[in-house]
């Protein structure tokens, strides 16, 4: 079905779901972070970033109300000297498995990740119309910009390193968690200041329900991202797309 959206200036694009598959996170790059961790805090352990990354978890790990990751805290205080806070290998790991939307883990998986992709092992995997939707669009004139759970470095990695090459230039802006969470439509309204534009002059295109109601009480406009393998295919009162092939966008 086709889709078309008029007055549109700017496009807000997610990315799992959206504009590469969901399982390339869970299936590849989480299973790589989880792998390399140990060894990167081994190598990279102190360095500037990266002990002030370590302190905001050591922090947070102390005051997660969570009973497992306390039960981790009180085992590793057990292995450890009194008084002395553990290593925290093992809350970082705990927070992969159980993919907990933390600022300062994305940071560091970031920095991870950034390592496969530049050895060649990690590449970002698109959806076979995107790469043409995303030119087509920017030769448009239309702003294009990322608003994704993942960090920003995370996001310049996979589109830098993309299955269609380094699509970095084709994107304006760029946004993460540090500008709130995606299902609080206080930051839609943010990146929409941020980008200098009205709400009602931004496409965002989303497969989560939830971040789209958000983005539609800032005064959005809306697509949902209906892929094969995502885990939620209801677009509830939305339009929705299964192919970027059949969207056209009109700009102001």
């Amino acid at each position: 079905m086709s889709q078309v959206f008029d007055g549109i200036s700017h496009v807000l694009l997610d990315i799992e779901g959206t504009t590469c598959p969901v399982s390339f996170v869970a299936a590849t790059l989480f299973p790589y972070a989880q792998k390399h961790l140990g060894h990167y805090l081994q190598r990279h352990g102190a360095e500037a970033d990266v002990k002030q990354l370590v302190a905001e978890v050591e922090a947070l790990w102390n005051a997660d109300p969570h009973p497992e990751a306390q039960a981790l805290l009180n085992q590793g205080q057990d292995k450890g000297e009194p008084g002395q806070q553990p290593p925290v290998e093992p809350y970082l790991q705990w927070l992969i498995r159980n993919d907990r939307k933390v600022t300062a883990l994305k940071d560091l998986q970031g920095w991870i990740w950034e390592e496969g992709y530049r050895s060649g092992e990690l590449k970002g995997p698109l959806f076979e119309d995107v790469p043409e939707a995303l030119q087509r669009w920017h030769q448009q004139g239309l702003v294009l910009a990322v608003y994704s759970s993942g960090s920003v470095a995370a996001q310049q990695l996979l589109y830098g390193h993309s299955s269609a090459g380094d699509l970095r230039p084709l994107f304006s802006h760029w946004f993460d968690t540090r500008t709130g969470a995606k299902q609080d439509p206080e930051s839609y309204r943010q990146i929409s200041n941020a980008m200098q534009t009205k709400p009602a002059h931004i496409l965002f295109v989303s497969d989560v329900l939830a971040e789209l109601e958000a983005a539609s009480t800032a005064g959005l406009r809306l697509l949902f991202s209906s892929r094969s393998g995502n885990p939620h295919r209801d677009a509830g009162p939305y339009p929705s797309t299964e192919t970027y092939a059949n969207v056209t966008i009109n700009a102001n």
